[in-house]
């Protein structure tokens, strides 16, 4: 039977707020480069005053939401459960992502601020953030509906919230709905920090089934202490149903239903990087909800990361959906 949603997913609402900086900038203010780094809403607001430039772009966004955000590109159906204040920010934050094509519930909101995430690109492409999670760091179960879940083919849980007691809480309880109505269930490990800090969390959702799993080079050496990101797939893709493993601009590493296949990158000029694992994800799973292969699903969701790091912001504000054919063409020349 039809569902009405792709994806359902879980994870942090910020409204990324994107600054072009010189390094040395990143040095002065000791912020560790290309990682993301929690910070108190005082030292956000002294680093935005630091800048001394325009953002060049703020949007609604979370790891998660710009995944989702990329489901809807390629012309896919997609909801996101998250927590927004009841301030200005979170009246921006619903709207516009409704505006990009991604349903939510809006009675999600609390007493509190509306998280953000400041992004600072530096001229090698790479991105630092520094996140206040504002309310967003209470996201619990009481955000869920699972109702949706079930009426969805893929849960996404972004890996962020297991740096929370009640964040792990909405992870897990989100992967047991889905598993009791059919619902696929796929994780993204987002950051190398988060997987070796919260190493018993992450095994716990590994451990309860995950039909889907995503992470880059270092964060799946993070996750199984090996050294090579070859090694480090075969040990992920032991414990879950279908792994993918972004390599930059080498493209990814898929693995499903026997050997890895590695799927080329789309050569671009890199401007910047936020967002690309995000944009990767989106892809794939738009391509697995409509039928794609996983070699197929994975193409698309490296076309997905050339756009996004080929242009400022971690978004695409164009459609893909009447690409697809020709998208995949590209990968068979």
């Amino acid at each position: 039977m039809a569902r009405t949603y792709d994806v359902y997913g879980v994870g942090h609402a910020l409204l990324d707020i994107q600054y072009q900086v010189a390094p040395a900038f990143l040095a002065e203010y000791q912020i560790e480069k290309g990682v993301m780094t929690l910070v108190d809403e005082a030292r956000q607001r002294n680093l935005t005053a630091a800048v001394g430039n325009d953002p060049v772009a703020a949007a609604s966004g979370g790891s998660a939401a710009n995944t989702l955000i990329g489901v809807a590109r390629f012309g896919g159906r997609a909801y996101y459960a998250c927590l927004t204040g009841r301030d200005a920010w979170g009246d921006f934050y619903q709207r516009d992502l409704e505006a990009a094509g991604v349903a939510t519930h809006s009675a999600n909101r609390g007493e509190g601020k509306t998280g953000r995430c400041l992004v600072f690109i530096t001229p090698d492409a790479d991105r630092t953030l520094n996140t206040f999670l504002g309310i967003s760091s209470a996201i619990s179960p009481a955000q869920l509906q699972e109702e949706v879940i079930a009426d969805s083919q893929y849960l996404y849980i972004e890996g962020y919230l297991l740096g929370s007691d009640d964040g792990f809480a909405a992870a897990y309880q989100a992967q047991q709905m889905a598993q009791r109505h059919g619902t696929a269930v796929a994780l993204t490990l987002s950051d190398p920090f988060a997987v070796r800090a919260f190493r018993a969390r992450f095994a716990a959702l590994l451990q309860g089934g995950i039909d889907l799993l995503f992470c880059n080079e270092e964060e799946a050496r993070a996750s199984t202490g090996t050294s090579d990101r070859e090694t480090a797939g075969a040990a992920l893709a032991s414990q879950v149903g279908t792994a993918y493993i972004t390599c930059g601009a080498a493209g990814a590493l898929v693995y499903a239903d026997g050997p890895y296949y590695q799927v080329p990158g789309v050569p671009v000029q890199a401007i910047d990087t936020n967002g690309a694992g995000d944009l990767f994800a989106g892809g794939v799973l738009y391509g697995l909800s409509h039928g794609y292969s996983p070699l197929d699903a994975a193409r698309l969701g490296c076309y997905a990361a050339a756009q996004v790091v080929a242009r400022l912001g971690p978004r695409l504000e164009q459609s893909l959906a009447d690409r697809i054919d020709r998208i995949l063409s590209h990968f068979s020349t």
